[in-house]
């Protein structure tokens, strides 16, 4: 009989169900892995990360890009503690990540030992599913129910706890059952659930009487891959839609259906007006929370008929209780919609398709014309300069702040695909940065472009080093405006103009990336910035470009809610 590690055993399941890169941060608890990962190399490729967060963050991009599952391996103690925070997003955004820790010997629990702590108690409010696997020959079992649970339902990370001397443990190879593992599941949606007839047959009814019929769209349509059948419904419906941020690309800007965004951070005015008039609104995959609905505006909790496909029973309904709820796989339940849709009537289509179109045209023509300081750009300006040179095939991830609402209405969507990448879960500070290696390992031969902010920037500048190292074709555009800048603007708006705690010293962002091994240059105009872009996109290799842009303060970002304030209305919004 062969004899073989519980090391040995996790990392031969995990490639059996279908993993092939980890992101980590190897620690004490966990060297009994990392050797078997070493023997492994050809099979499950391993990015090293420099912080436990970053590698949660790396493996969010990973997951939202790919389709599916993304992995991080962190150890006992301060790794445990770092990597919640990178799973807090993905959690409240439902992507699936699939964590895996080791933790302190079995018989030194109890003792005070060094990087002791109650693990399954820590991850309980950032995993869907927790376990800790208490014996070698248990691996593979408790490794597929894990990523089983991952990507059933509503996707969403799980961890596994390996205690070290599980790690270290020996098994008999030929009375170990690996069958579990023989069954690939890192793949999302992982099932197709289809909502009860009897609601499907209501919503139907309501969508035929519906005089202005409009569709949210959110993240949900991403991970189903139900663009094909959205833009179905909304040509056969004649129904225009909008998204969410996390909906962003789930239909093209060029289909004259498609609203933009809408909401309360990046939302276009014209979409939320047309979100707020309509009397049936179809939510699909979305949570339609205070941010994604405009302060409840469109619809409203009360005289809108709304629909919500969620595949979630708990979330289908939770804002809106008189929702008739269908409860399933986007995909599966869009396509149960169309079997009884009709053909919208041609005076209806034509008018609507006219309105969308008179509606888009006016907004693309308007522009700040807010006088900039010498060597400031405007954050729109950039966004456009970089998104007209490279192109509808390159992933944009953004971080909060600045870059958020920019990137999501300027980006332009060529084509559906889940590539404008923006974490609203939690909206966590320096996520761009470290969720652009993610995605970059996800689509090797895709260059990607990661907004950051001067905020952000001093969170993960450290992972710049990880981005040279593996010579990922990253290019980083930073806003910066030398405060942090959307608390500042809410201090503005909200609390008399009264700043504290916002204004941070400034940290030279091109010598930090340059010493770090990448290019990096400050830019402070549009044809700098396109001759640099233009050399990118000929031969994509990191470069970090540091741009100062206005403050808040001095022009207003696509957010509603600020123009609102600053027409009067000082009533701070509530998320």
């Amino acid at each position: 009989m062969t004899k073989v590690r519980g090391a040995d055993v996790l990392a031969e399941s995990l490639i059996g169900l279908g993993v092939e890169t980890i992101f980590g941060v190897p620690g004490d608890t966990g060297v009994v892995f990392y050797d078997a990962l070493n023997s492994r190399t050809d099979r499950l490729r391993h990015v090293l990360a420099r912080d436990e967060r970053h590698a949660a963050a790396m493996a969010d991009g990973f997951a939202r890009v790919s389709g599916r599952v993304g992995t991080v391996e962190v150890s006992s103690g301060g790794g445990t503690t770092y990597v919640v925070g990178g799973l807090g997003e993905a959690m409240a955004s439902g992507i699936p990540v699939l964590l895996i820790t080791s933790d302190i010997h079995r018989s030194s629990r109890g003792s005070g030992a060094l990087t002791e702590i109650d693990q399954v108690a820590l991850f309980s409010a950032v995993t869907k599913h927790t376990a800790v696997v208490e014996h070698a020959a248990d691996i593979p079992k408790r490794a597929a129910e894990a990523l089983r649970s991952a990507v059933e339902g509503r996707p969403g990370p799980v961890a596994l706890i390996f205690p070290e001397d599980v790690l270290d443990e020996v098994v008999d190879s030929d009375a170990l059952d690996m069958s579990p593992t023989q069954e690939r599941l890192v793949d999302i949606p992982g099932l197709r659930e289809a909502a009860p007839d009897d609601a499907v047959a209501q919503a139907v009814q309501l969508l035929k009487r519906a005089e202005r019929p409009a569709i949210m769209a959110g993240s949900g349509v991403h991970s189903s891959g139900a663009w094909s059948e959205l833009e179905e419904l909304a040509e056969r419906g004649a129904i225009p839609v909008a998204t969410t941020i996390h909906g962003r690309g789930v239909i093209s800007d060029e289909s004259p259906w498609a609203l933009g965004v809408v909401g309360n951070n990046g939302g276009r005015p014209y979409a939320n007006d047309h979100m707020a008039a309509a009397d049936v609104v179809l939510l699909v995959g979305t949570r339609a929370n205070a941010t994604d609905t405009n302060s409840w505006q469109g619809p409203a909790r009360r005289g809108t008929a709304v629909i919500q496909i969620d595949i979630d029973p708990a979330r289908a309904g939770r804002n809106f209780p008189e929702a008739v709820r269908l409860v399933g796989d986007a995909k599966t339940v869009l396509r149960q919609l169309l079997e009884s849709i009709p053909e919208a009537k041609t005076e209806a289509r034509a008018t609507r398709k006219q309105e969308i179109g008179t509606a888009k045209d006016a907004w693309a023509r308007q522009r700040d014309t807010a006088e900039l300081k010498e060597g400031q750009l405007h954050p729109r300006a950039v966004v456009e300069a970089v998104d007209e040179i490279l192109g509808g095939q390159v992933a944009w991830v953004a971080d909060p702040g600045t870059p958020t609402p920019n990137v999501a209405t300027y980006r332009r969507v060529r084509r559906p695909a889940r590539d404008v990448i923006i974490p609203r879960g939690h909206g966590p500070m320096g996520y761009a940065i470290p969720a652009a290696v993610g995605i970059s390992i996800a689509q090797p031969d895709q260059p990607v472009v990661s907004v950051t902010a001067d905020g952000s920037f001093a969170m993960a500048c450290g992972e710049l080093e990880t981005v040279s190292r593996f010579q990922l074709p990253i290019l980083y555009v930073q806003f910066t405006n030398h405060s942090l800048g959307w608390i500042k603007m809410l201090q503005h708006l909200y609390i008399g103009q009264r700043y504290f705690g916002v204004d941070p010293g400034t940290i030279d962002a091109v010598k930090v990336a340059e010493g770090c091994g990448l290019a990096a240059e400050r830019v402070s105009t549009l044809e700098r910035l396109r001759e640099l872009v233009e050399d990118f996109a000929r031969d994509p290799k990191p470069l970090y470009l540091d741009i100062e842009v206005p403050h808040m303060i001095d022009v207003l970002p696509p957010v509603p809610a600020w123009q609102t304030a600053l027409d009067g209305n000082a009533e701070r919004p509530v998320y």
